[in-house]
């Protein structure tokens, strides 16, 4: 490991965030807070009915409203492409699938609530709503499928006819007949059925952008929160304007959350763009909480079937998995990749010799659903870890000892699953023991005892998990030297606030010897930083913190070589500290500042740390709640964290992703129900009707490391982003299942465990 140069920085150094200050006092500059002068505002048209033919009447007086400048409609942007689907993925026989076309504007069909048919300019938003309500749109109502259990029904109403069945795709992974022949042998079978409940992203910005158009350049600008500008530019420019990538520029200011939700090109960017370009004026559109409930794409909804075959010591003998994936009324940009990785991380933490699973991806008219936190790997760890619980109560085990029994052990790392995921590091049940003895595991009976005797019933759950994150790829950074002695960082990565500027800061820090103010991140620009992979996956710090040390390296390998002439001594007898270069052990030194004055042009250096594999941390989750069974109402007591994150960057920072990804699974255990009527009308289109998690929900959580480097990574790095979500949910779920069956109640319950359907399900149980 690198050695400190700077004691307060570094890797493991717990650096307060430098972006607080500005964004806790009004100081941050997010998309809305961009106000080009002479922009006009946008106001987009969405369907009200989940699948009907339309047809647009009079546009006229829409058009001549006051303050009107453009009524856009799908027949003004013929020439636009549709929204990709990125990822078409190979099927069971071989295939690949067919993409429906999904265009920026609603041609004669819409397929779901909330999907644009027009775009209304106007030079006040007021304006452009109340222009709006001029358009007359014409429904011709069609059959709606909108439940994920009804698609695949014989005689369910078909979201594309032309296909003749609302499957979207189907693929799968194993070998079915080998697993066919362990269930045979198998001493006991364990089945579970889980809904891993529909979600809407909720980050604190909505969405929002802003197009520009130089006509005397021809190019474009697109201001937006995105979660990486790059692949922004790519898909908007080649796949839907058809115009050359350099020709687009996209900026991205402040971002509040991103979760996945903000990774995808959405109608209103290109829309804004085209209307930008034709009026001549910059025209910004800023998305309304209403409308991020209807359009902006939805996390989960899966229906799963998951077997476990053991034989009569507790050993999985195999496992079976079918994913039922709600695609929604599209294929969003990468929605039918998502099941997949859920799909390769079928098999946990655990030695498992045989498995098949498939997915089928399936059509309603609901609103498209892509990546959200964690990406299919929430889903297959809730799967897992739930099915694990319950093998462990029909086999009267424990569920630590079932798990202990089948945990691949470290010496047999490197582990490569029979989805062809390579396990590097790990151990498994050091993780497990440690997270059970802070959760003072062997005490829960006098406390369980103690809940009893008021009329409670206290529940204890675990889940242990590991993920695939930081995917094999790389990030280019640049470090740069300032004439005034400060450093700029240029990396392709995108903050939405985790702490990046803090978190590379405090490695440049290291490495030159200066305080972080000294030190400016660039992010977000596509003119000024020439290439990045965004933010998602947990990659930013794994894969672009190693560029970012080496291209501090190489800088400051540069420096000292200038400076060694200039102090007349050898580069290995220099230092950087304080902001200048210094011989060790005198007081003969030249400034930073002096250095890059003194250099013919200025002093840059730039370096891309290729990753072969991903990386894949892995933990151990304990929850304790307690249920009263009056009125439902379920109270978080107790929660516990050991994580294995090969190293810790910054514990500040790490205690903050792993808290945040804890709070979103806690709000899909138990609150965040995404629900439609039979018409496709979304009911819980707004917090009065979809309850997010308050601090108050929350209980104070432990969180430890038990900490193996990766050997994948050039740090040892494990990605941390999303990992409280990928644990937490189970762990919740099997502390609730714990409490029911204390107070009598056997029936199955599924998320979101809220306090009616709890109520319920003991009302069941004793009537």
């Amino acid at each position: 490991m690198n050695e400190l140069v700077h004691g307060k920085f570094g890797i493991g150094a717990p650096v307060r965030r430098k972006e607080d200050d500005a964004l806790v006092t009004g100081r941050g500059r997010y998309t809305d807070d961009v106000q080009p002068e002479g922009a006009l505002r946008a106001y987009v048209l969405r369907s009200s009915v989940a699948h009907a033919r339309i047809a647009l009447g009079d546009l006229e007086p829409a058009r001549t409203a006051p303050g009107v400048a453009m009524v856009m409609t799908a027949a003004d942007i013929p020439d636009l492409g549709p929204m990709p689907t990125k990822t078409v993925m190979t099927q069971s026989d071989g295939t690949r699938h067919a993409v429906p076309p999904r265009p920026v504007l609603a041609t004669d069909t819409v397929r779901h609530v909330g999907e644009p048919i027009a775009l209304v300019v106007a030079d006040t938003l007021a304006n452009a709503k109340s222009a709006a309500e001029l358009i007359d749109v014409d429904y011709e109502p069609l059959d709606a499928v909108i439940e994920t259990g009804d698609a695949l029904t014989p005689g369910a109403p078909l979201v594309w006819p032309q296909s003749g069945s609302n499957l979207a795709f189907v693929y799968d992974a194993g070998d079915a007949a080998a697993t066919d022949r362990a269930f045979e042998a198998a001493h006991h079978v364990a089945r579970i059925d889980i809904v891993n409940n529909r979600l809407v992203c909720n980050y604190m910005e909505p969405r929002g952008c802003i197009g520009e158009y130089d006509a005397a350049s021809g190019r474009y600008t697109l201001t937006a929160g995105t979660q990486g500008g790059h692949s922004m530019q790519a898909i908007i420019a080649g796949d839907i304007l058809g115009i050359p990538r350099e020709r687009l520029r996209v900026i991205t200011p402040d971002v509040g959350g991103g979760f996945g939700t903000k990774n995808f090109v959405y109608p209103e960017y290109p829309a804004c763009l085209v209307a930008a370009e034709r009026l001549g004026r910059p025209v910004k559109w800023i998305c309304e909480r209403s409308e991020h409930f209807l359009a902006d794409a939805h996390g989960r909804d899966n229906l799963s079937t998951a077997e476990v075959a053991l034989d009569a010591d507790g050993r999985i003998l195999a496992l079976r998995v079918e994913i039922v994936a709600a695609m929604g009324a599209y294929l969003h940009q990468y929605g039918p990749m998502i099941p997949s990785f859920g799909l390769s991380m079928a098999t946990g933490l655990y030695h498992v010799p045989v498995m098949y699973g498939v997915v089928k991806g399936v059509f309603t008219n609901t609103t498209p659903t892509d990546a959200y936190r964690g990406a299919g790997r929430p889903e297959a760890a809730y799967l897992l870890e739930r099915l694990v619980d319950k093998a462990a109560a029909e086999m009267d085990m424990s569920p630590a000892e079932l798990r202990r029994r089948n945990f691949i052990r470290p010496e047999q790392m490197p582990y490569t699953t029979l989805t062809g995921r390579m396990y590097d590091t790990g151990d498994f049940a050091v993780h497990m023991d440690q997270a059970l003895a802070a959760a003072d595991w062997q005490g829960f009976a006098a406390r369980a005892e103690e809940s009893a005797a008021r009329g409670r019933y206290r529940g204890i759950g675990m889940a242990t998990y590991i993920e695939a994150c930081a995917f094999a790829g790389s990030e280019e950074a640049t470090v740069e030297l300032g004439r005034d002695g400060s450093l700029t960082l240029l990396i392709g990565t995108q903050t939405n606030g985790q702490g990046h500027a803090t978190a590379y800061g405090q490695i440049i820090a290291e490495q030159f010897g200066v305080d972080l103010d000294r030190i400016t991140m660039i992010q977000g620009d596509t003119d000024r930083v020439r290439k990045g992979g965004g933010t998602g996956g947990s990659r930013s710090i794994p894969i672009g913190l190693p560029s970012v040390l080496e291209a501090s390296r190489s800088l400051v390998r540069k420096i000292k070589d200038l400076a060694a002439d200039r102090l007349e001594a050898g580069a290995a007898d220099l230092e950087l500290v304080g902001g200048e270069v210094r011989v060790v052990g005198t007081d003969r030194s030249v400034t930073l500042a002096e250095i890059a004055a003194s250099a013919p042009e200025q002093l840059w250096a730039r370096e891309e740390v290729k990753q072969a594999e991903a990386t894949y941390p892995n933990g151990t989750h304990v929850c304790e709640l307690e249920v009263d069974p009056e009125t439902g109402d379920i109270t978080l007591l107790n929660y516990v964290i050991v994580d294995d994150f090969g190293v810790t960057v910054n514990p500040l920072l790490l205690a903050g992703q792993v808290h945040g990804g804890v709070v979103q699974a806690i709000g899909q255990a138990l609150m965040e129900s995404t629900v439609y009527d039979e018409d496709g009308q979304l009911l819980t289109a707004s917090f009065l009707d979809y309850q997010m998690p308050r601090a108050a929900d929350i209980p104070d959580i432990s969180f430890q490391t038990h900490n193996i480097p990766s050997t994948t990574n050039a740090l040892g790095i494990k990605g941390a982003g999303e990992a409280g979500t990928i644990g937490a949910g189970p762990a919740v779920m099997n502390a609730v299942v714990d409490a029911l069956r204390r107070g009598g109640v056997l029936a199955h319950i599924d998320m979101p465990a809220t306090p009616q359907r709890v109520w319920e399900a003991f009302r069941a149980a004793n009537s």
